[in-house]
């Protein structure tokens, strides 16, 4: 993660980016409206991502690499997808059958990791993208149109989770923090819910944050949060919860016969993830590159985040019926799948040393090596999983 950076700092939007923020704005602020004037974080969250045509994830602005707003670790090198590949022929091997990716953003990760099983023997029987995004579908079809044609006969999109249990794996790589949260702040009498209002200046429609008593619901979801905690937050503490890790847990399991679920996200045990220090939340906006804590500027041109509670992920998928069966480090699980083997099998000596920047990049715990999690969710599949011989982490969830 990036630390956050004043919002004074970040770069004005185009006139054209303007001109679609604020019909987003509008879209949002007819729905306040019709709300009563109060909307929950959770839902302005959804809008600013997913409203269709408008939202982040469903226009067309570039969103990946080094051009867009932020880098995931497929884009900063193949060394990732080539040992995500290495673990999936593993369990293919095991249960044949096909893999499903999640969100697969510009294809990177899709390209690689068939190229990967396209010399290692192990190629899936078909492998299917499930992506929300209609621009970001077309790019990656742009992208992996470059594959040889033994690889793209085996691609499909998909817009919909698949009707009939699948055999293999699901990837989900930076997937799980884009789910919509709500947002709480804890008092000494009580809790409060935090939302949004309308704000007009000089004919400018805006949004600011605004606060209401907790609704049954969201008090439930924190006593459940304090009974894993030593002791309830400060008064004050504002954070978030995901409710809907849960169902949307459900739904992958559903769809999973035999294999293994692999979520790769920066997050936290819960224990940590609440930490009175911790006492302003994980929400993140990430724009050019650079990420900050304003989800009400730039709205629909912005990517929002927040860091995932690995312990409601375990808990969901345990009620799902998965085996939780490893929960790493990025650093471990790459390390684990043969990171150091790749760098050194590298072709001479100057692309020796850009790979093994790349790897430092992956696994250095100031860089992304410790900041994001690995966790393996099973279902019918008893092969040792390579990416979590070298740390376990589960006692901590």
């Amino acid at each position: 993660m990036t630390a956050s950076a004043p919002r004074s700092i970040l770069p004005p939007p185009a006139a054209q980016e303007r001109e679609h923020s604020e019909r987003l704005a509008a879209l949002i602020g007819a729905e306040l409206g019709a709300a009563g004037g109060w909307l929950s974080f959770e839902r302005f969250m959804e809008l600013a991502l997913y409203a269709p045509g408008l939202g982040y994830y469903s226009a067309g602005s570039v969103k990946l690499g080094t051009g867009g707003d932020f880098v995931t670790a497929p884009e900063v090198s193949d060394l990732f997808s080539r040992c995500i590949a290495r673990q999936c022929a593993a369990v293919l091997a095991s249960t044949g059958g096909e893999i499903l990716e999640l969100g697969a953003g510009t294809g990177s990760m899709a390209g690689a990791v068939l190229s990967e099983l396209a010399v290692l023997g192990a190629l899936p029987q078909r492998y299917a993208i499930l992506e929300v995004s209609a621009d970001l579908a077309q790019r990656q079809r742009e992208r992996l149109a470059r594959l040889p044609a033994a690889l793209r006969e085996r691609l499909v999109w998909l817009d919909r989770l698949p009707a009939s249990p699948l055999r293999g794996v699901v990837l989900a790589n930076e997937v799980t923090d884009a789910l919509p949260c709500r947002r709480f702040r804890r008092y000494a009498e009580g809790l409060g819910e935090l939302g949004v209002v309308a704000h007009e200046t000089d004919g400018m429609l805006s949004f600011i944050e605004a606060e209401r008593v907790a609704d049954a619901s969201l008090v439930r979801a924190y006593r459940e949060i304090l009974t894993d905690l030593p002791e309830p937050p400060p008064a004050g503490y504002t954070s978030e919860i995901c409710l809907r890790v849960d169902a949307w847990i459900a739904s992958l399991a559903a769809c999973l016969d035999r294999g293994v679920l692999l979520l790769c996200d920066y997050g936290l045990p819960r224990r940590h993830y609440y930490h009175p220090q911790r006492s302003a939340g994980t929400l993140r906006c990430h724009y050019r590159q650079l990420a900050h804590d304003d989800p009400y500027i730039n709205v629909g041109l912005q990517d929002i985040t927040a860091w995932v509670d690995f312990t409601r992920v375990a808990n969901a998928a345990h009620a799902a019926g998965l085996e939780l069966r490893g929960f790493a480090t990025q650093a471990a699980f790459l390390l684990g799948c043969g990171i150091e083997e790749m760098v050194l099998q590298a072709a001479g000596s100057v692309e020796q040393a850009r790979r093994a920047g790349e790897a430092r990049r992956l696994i250095m715990p100031e860089e992304m090596g410790e900041a994001f999690k690995v966790m393996g969710l099973t279902r019918g599949l008893d092969i040792p999983l390579a990416g979590f011989a070298l740390q376990d982490l589960r006692h901590l969830l």
